[in-house]
């Protein structure tokens, strides 16, 4: 037989390894997303056509005749994967971009690219059972076989076209291995879509049995995708096939194990003249024992680098989780753990909970595939925590696992690490604004002892002139602006001075209020005021007022409730309403200040509670600033809303716990 029949022979049979041992990889993978499934179908075509051709091969190699039924069914795997070839190669490339994009296509977007060539498809495969199939399709040893004229044309476009889409996703892709991994695929694809051109211009409907020279290298070239495919997902992980490695050690050692028995089948059937089968396949076998220790030294090799390389990549992922947990912040140190473990292992899902929760349940994998494992957190006997780990297909082997009980026995140190940095920053932070406070109360006292004084003095002085009856109407307006105006400036002074002056904090020294009672009293006090600027004040509470008991200072509380109303009535210049409410939730008081306003301007909502900062022409900035601090040192949060309905308004919702007994 010619050279090119055993290079047609080894191009078939790495074809179907190759593809077959794809498949095996997205079944073992199993990952719940349709470009997966779309690329399984595409690896079980190129696997039809290359078995096919593999069935042909031995059946010459066989039969010096070969049976019409053996010639029959390799036609129509050969043709079967040729039909639905051209759509599969589009669609898996408009899948992979879509996910690229982070974002779906639109519908008609795929439409428009996938019904041509799956209706081409479609009708090949009717075609394909007609009963005058093996008249019309005598030979079938290529991939540009014709049934119909278009076939070989759709091939070719559907090469060119995924050649472009290649170099598409190379241009914006920003890993490096990735854009290099298609540039590949680009170069390939269009060497690909030449040849098949070449091929179309000179072949006919009737193809010859035996192939030519430019159909064995189509039949190379088409092995070179799968091969890049296998390398970067073995070596670089792409598509994260290769970070199950006990599938792609099974998978290895089984291939191996086949390709072993038929190279035994293959020398007892050169042999047999001279020596009987049995005889020649049990000494072959006893041969490969000699061969067991070397293999066992290379695989021990490649096990132990294996592990070497995942153990130093899961010290680099500590490394940069302690680089994380100098910033002090727990919640953002274990969504960065979750990211990183789920990425660095090719997981499909992990999750940490720090402590586990009381409606906790068992974590489960997308789609309910793969395999999950849980590992308590322990500092020393006592469980912090629970991590959960899910992979996407198979079970997840020891290597994988050692890993992530590693990294369950650092990760309470490094949270533990991470909140004693969170508390130092936050005692930093707090001495910090303890320093500046003390500037300010010292500022706020020099200020009060050198204006206030004279203000009184001034406003008194103006206030007896007011009273002589001879002034002019002119000079007595004048004078009742200087007034107010005093007493806007004497305000703005017991304000800063209210915010400098240190509050109580905790339980040391604190009263016991009945939150409800002063709310109502102050919302009382400020109601003229609101009917004054045309404002309906609203008050609502519960009916176990006398139950409402929560440690602080009555004059804080004031100081809370009288500036978020304030705020809340002057943020409706054109009249309103404001709804104060009280009532409890659990182990704590709830207060909502909420008005119809215009609601809080875009991008001012983070410096809301900083002091001095304002949004009133008028304003100090000390108001929300006051309440922020008051409501910290009563123990308790504060947090706000906007807008509230139809675009407007703002809420604000004061949470403060209630006394022991309460």
């Amino acid at each position: 037989m010619p050279a090119l029949f055993y290079v047609r022979l080894i191009a078939f049979t790495a074809g179907a390894l190759l593809y077959l041992f794809l498949l095996a990889l997205i079944v073992g993978h199993r990952r719940p997303r349709r470009f997966e499934r779309v690329l399984f179908f595409l690896f079980l075509a190129m696997f039809l056509i290359y078995a096919g051709g593999l069935l042909f091969v031995n059946a010459e190699i066989h039969y010096s005749t070969p049976p019409a039924a053996t010639i029959l069914f390799a036609q129509g795997l050969v043709l079967l994967g040729l039909a639905y070839l051209p759509a599969l190669l589009v669609h898996t490339h408009l899948e992979y971009m879509s996910i690229l994009d982070r974002a779906e296509f639109p519908r008609w977007c795929f439409l428009l690219a996938i019904i041509p060539f799956y209706s081409f498809a479609l009708l090949d495969t009717l075609f394909l059972f007609h009963e005058s199939f093996p008249a019309v399709v005598p030979g079938f040893l290529s991939w540009t076989i014709v049934i119909g004229p278009n076939d070989g044309f759709g091939l070719v476009a559907s090469a060119l076209l995924c050649g472009v889409l290649d170099f598409s996703v190379a241009k914006r892709q920003r890993d490096g291995r990735t854009r290099q991994l298609f540039q590949w695929l680009c170069g390939v694809t269009f060497a690909i879509a030449i040849l098949l051109a070449i091929d179309v211009r000179t072949v006919s409907a009737a193809l010859p049995l035996q192939l030519s020279g430019s159909h064995v290298a189509i039949l190379v070239a088409g092995l070179l995708p799968g091969l890049l495919l296998v390398y970067y997902a073995l070596r670089h992980n792409f598509l994260e096939l290769g970070a199950q490695r006990n599938l792609v050690y099974a998978l290895s050692a089984t291939f191996l194990a086949v390709l072993c028995l038929a190279l035994v089948r293959r020398v007892s059937g050169w042999l047999e003249p001279v020596v009987p089968p049995e005889a020649t396949a049990a000494v072959l076998l006893f041969v490969l024992v000699i061969f067991f220790e070397p293999l066992e030294r290379v695989i021990g090799r490649t096990l132990y680098r294996s592990f070497q390389q995942r153990m130093d990549r899961v010290q680099r992922l500590l490394v940069e989780l302690q680089a994380e947990a100098q910033n002090g912040d727990v919640e953002k140190l274990l969504a960065m753990a979750e990211a990183r473990i789920r990425e660095e292992f090719g997981l499909s899902v992990v999750r940490l909970a720090m402590p586990r929760s009381a409606d906790w349940m068992p974590l489960r994998a997308p789609g309910g595939l793969g395999h999950c494992i849980e590992l308590p957190l322990k500092n020393g006997r006592e469980e912090m925590g629970l991590l959960e780990a899910c992979s996407t297909g198979t079970v997840l082997v020891g290597e994988t696992t050692v890993a992530l009980e590693f990294l369950a026995e650092q990760m309470p140190t490094l949270v533990n690490h991470c909140r004693l940095i969170g508390e130092k920053l936050r005692l930093e932070r707090e001495l910090g604004e303890r320093e500046r406070l003390a500037l300010v109360g010292q500022m706020a006292a020099s200020i009060s002892h050198n204006l206030r004084n004279p203000i009184s003095s001034m406003k008194t002085v103006l206030q007896a002139l007011l009273e002589e009856r001879d002034l002019t109407p002119r000079v007595r307006e004048d004078c009742e602006i200087v007034v107010r105006e005093m007493d806007r400036l004497s305000s703005k002074l017991t304000q800063l001075l209210r915010y400098a002056r240190p509050g109580i904090r905790g339980n040391d020294g604190a009263g016991r209020i009945a939150i409800a009672t002063v709310t109502e009293q102050v919302v009382s006090l400020l109601r003229r005021d609101a009917e004054r600027r045309n404002v309906r004040l609203e008050f609502a509470a519960d009916d176990t007022r006398s139950e409402t008991v929560v440690v602080g200072s009555e004059e804080a509380w004031t100081d809370v409730i009288s500036n978020l109303v304030v705020n809340a009535i002057e943020a409706q210049s054109g009249g309103g309403k404001v709804c104060v409410s009280v009532r409890r939730c659990g182990g704590a008081m709830r207060v909502e200040v909420v008005d119809d306003g215009p609601g809080v301007p875009a991008g001012v909502g983070a410096k809301l509670f900083q002091p001095f900062f304002t949004t009133k022409p008028s304003g100090t900035g000390l108001g929300l600033a006051i309440v922020a601090r008051r409501v910290t040192e009563m123990g308790g949060a504060v947090s706000w809303e906007s807008p509230v309905s139809e675009g407007r308004g703002t809420k604000f919702i004061v949470t403060v716990s209630l006394s022991a007994g309460s």
